[in-house]
Parts: structure tokens; C-alpha cells; sequence
């Protein structure tokens, strides 16, 4: 029997270190050639598996692939693409695994967030009541760190990074110039039902009075009086007041403060620009002149600033997931756990 071959697919959002996790499954994937014949990667996430677009990894040089720990973006192509269940699909559960059979694939890796998990977990359902040997393992993935279990998720050390980074040099910034000019800044961070980025932006601050100020999460209710009246005393007593909201903001009755009307291909509401909609509030009630910036992509794409850990851990599920496979585990997911002691350590 000839060996089997694996899939690997990123997914979702891509982060400034999903191409690392890439590294991890095919540079172990190599390591064990005697079980693992071709490492193959959709083109834009599991979209290629169903238009049977598959890169063959094993024509890359090892030069290559090892580039991918540094590598931007994501390399295969990504997708926001969510299989509905058998009942509501069965055709494209059943193109699926003719494509699986027909290149010999037993080992589906799929790397991206919760709807990217929630695919990995249906495909191997579908392999377990249809005897098929497909073993499918999720490989953890998400900016907004929302995934349960594991201690943190990949990519979100360094969107937690180049956000403090981002608003202490702002923040600076505005401080410079506040005496006759803006008074205040307001940035906007991913997150649309988890803060964890916007409370990354905590960590710019070392004493008080440094930026920022206020940190606006989706998890606690805007209240509009409350915060005018922060923003004032802040300007009164700092002579500027710096602002970092997570574009899932909401209500108390659990609306966006600033949502479009859209949906995006996950069937979530498509968030607008919260950063201008406080600017402008601000402006109207206050008088004060302001700037404000949408971090968007650039909070995930910045490779150049990403982290050292990050990176690290990426790699590391990557590889965990190849091991796993190969473990017969199925179903499954590679988690971070944080080690004792003051010291920030980890192993998965």
C-alpha cells in the first residue's frame, strides 16, 4: 500500500506567523517520509480541496519551505469559506472526500480559528460514520485569541505587540502636540466579541498618565455619558486623552456601536468604523479636535515586528499536529500551556 498523504489548508483571517505553523506540518511532515508520502496545500484554504487545487509542498526545496517561518501573509492562499452540515450538504462533503481518495489523502490539517476548527471537527465526523481513514486534526490560529482551551492562540502575540507598540508611539505623539493642537486619538483594534487585543494595548502603559487612557472592550457595555465624561477629565488633567476600541464594541442591548447592516462569508455582522463613530461623538460634544486610526490589516500582516514567542509557537502546533496524526489522534487540536512561575514559559 502505497503511504498516505496530507492536507494542509490555512483558513480565516491570516496572521503575521500562520506561514510559520505551515513550516512546522511540512518540515515535520519530511521528517517522517516513511509515513507520510505527499504534503499537499489548498490553494486558498479548503476551496481547493473542493476545486481540487492542490500545491505538491514536496517539489519545494528545503530553502523554501524553511523561508515560511518568515514569510508574511499566507502562502497557499487563504479563504472565509464555512461547510454547512451533511444534512444541509451532503454534494460538497461527498466532492471532499472523492478528492481525499482520489490523491490519497488521510491526514487533513486544517489552520485557522473557531469556524476553521468547527470544519475540521465536521470533516471528521463524516470520516468516522463513513469508515473512511481520514484523520483530521485542527491547527489553532486566530488574532483574537478566542479559542478555548490552549493558554493563548498563534498569532495573537503579535497583533499584541505592534498594537502597544503602536499606541505608546501615538501616544507620544499626542502628547507633543496637545497644547495647541490634537487633543485627542482614537485607534481601533480588531476583536469582535473578545478584548484581548484592545487590552494588549494596556501594556504601552508604565505609569499613569501614559497612553492609553481609555480602553474601550466589546465584553463591557458602552455607556456614552460615562465615557464624554472620562475623555474631559482626562484632557482637564493630561491635557490629552488617548483612546484604543475594539471594533466590537456594543451596547447595552448587544448592538455594534458600529456595525454596517453586512454580513461577511461567516454569516457575522460586518463591523464598520467604530474609531471615526467615537472621534465624531467626541468632536460634536466636546469641541475637541482629534485624528483616528484603523489598525485593520496592518495589526496582523506586520511581520517585521512580530513576535519572537509567537513565531516559536506557531511552528510548535504545527509540528504537534503532524505528531498527532500520526499518533492516530483525531479530532483534535495542538494547545499552548503555560508554564509556572513569574516567568512566561510554555509548552504544548
Amino acid at each position: 500500500m502505497s503511504k498516505a498523504n496530507l492536507f494542509y489548508a490555512q483558513s480565516g483571517g491570516v496572521t503575521s506567523v500562520i506561514n510559520a505553523s505551515a513550516c512546522g506540518v511540512i518540515e515535520t511532515a519530511r521528517q517522517n517520509r516513511d509515513k507520510i508520502g505527499k504534503v499537499y496545500a489548498g490553494l486558498n484554504g479548503i476551496v481547493g480541496a473542493l476545486n481540487e487545487d492542490l500545491i505538491d509542498t514536496n517539489k519545494e526545496s528545503s530553502r523554501a519551505i524553511a523561508s515560511l517561518r518568515s514569510t508574511p501573509a499566507g502562502a497557499f492562499g487563504s479563504c472565509r469559506y464555512k461547510l454547512k452540515s451533511f444534512s444541509k450538504n451532503q454534494r460538497e462533503y461527498e466532492r471532499l472526500m472523492d478528492v481525499f481518495r482520489a490523491h490519497n489523502i488521510r491526514y487533513f490539517l486544517y489552520n485557522g480559528g473557531g469556524d476553521s476548527q468547527d470544519t475540521a471537527n465536521k470533516v471528521s465526523q463524516l470520516s468516522l460514520d463513513r469508515g473512511s481513514p481520514i484523520t483530521c486534526i485542527g491547527v489553532p490560529k486566530t488574532v483574537d485569541n478566542d479559542l478555548p482551551i490552549t493558554d493563548n492562540c498563534p498569532g495573537f502575540g503579535s497583533v499584541a505587540k505592534y498594537v502597544a507598540v503602536s499606541i505608546r508611539e501615538a501616544g507620544l505623539d499626542v502628547a507633543s502636540m496637545c497644547e495647541s493642537s490634537t487633543k485627542v486619538f482614537v485607534m481601533e483594534v480588531m476583536g469582535r466579541h473578545a478584548g484581548w487585543i484592545a487590552g494588549a494595548a494596556g501594556l504601552a502603559s508604565e505609569q499613569a498618565g501614559d497612553a492609553p487612557h481609555i480602553i474601550l472592550f466589546p465584553e463591557i457595555p458602552f455607556n456614552r455619558d460615562k465615557f464624554l465624561r472620562k475623555v474631559k477629565n482626562c484632557v482637564k488633567k493630561n491635557g490629552h486623552c488617548v483612546i484604543v476600541v475594539s471594533e466590537g464594541a456594543q451596547n447595552k442591548d448587544g448592538s455594534f456601536l458600529a456595525a454596517s447592516g453586512h454580513k461577511d462569508a461567516f454569516g457575522h455582522a460586518q463591523l464598520g468604523g467604530v474609531a471615526p463613530f467615537i472621534a465624531n461623538m467626541v468632536k460634536d460634544e466636546l469641541g475637541y479636535k482629534y485624528h483616528w486610526a484603523v489598525a485593520d490589516y496592518l495589526q496582523r500582516a506586520a511581520r517585521h515586528i512580530a513576535s519572537k514567542t509567537d513565531v516559536e509557537q506557531a511552528y510548535a502546533v504545527g509540528k504537534a499536529a503532524v505528531e498527532f496524526a500520526l499518533k492516530g489522534k483525531n479530532a483534535v487540536m495542538p494547545a499552548i500551556v503555560r508554564g509556572k512561575g513569574k516567568r512566561y514559559s510554555w509548552k504544548n
